[in-house]
């Protein structure tokens, strides 16, 4: 994930949800194993930072683009079985 995400930031430092989310699949994880939060604030701002999770067994591979670095961390799986709080597509 972390080098998917590193080519995506290098080419668009804030990349779009739908466009993250496309290319990690693109990638070869599964669509139902990716959340992705939001990149434009509900006033239609650009947020500081786009997240991306790969639910794998029972971790999470999370992943940031804050200003076109990437940051990547392994977590577990929530009790939801979902990696992220609230809402993410």
């Amino acid at each position: 994930m972390e080098s998917v995400l590193k080519t995506i930031a290098a080419a668009t430092p804030k990349p779009a949800q739908d466009a993250l989310r496309s290319q990690l699949v693109s990638a070869g994880i599964a669509d139902s194993a990716v959340e992705v939060s939001a990149s434009k604030t509900p006033t239609g701002l650009d947020v500081d930072a786009i997240e991306a999770a790969a639910r794998l067994d029972k971790d999470c591979v999370m992943g940031e683009i804050r200003d076109g670095q990437v940051s990547v961390s392994v977590l577990p799986v929530l009790a939801s079985g979902k990696c992220f709080v609230g809402d993410s597509r």
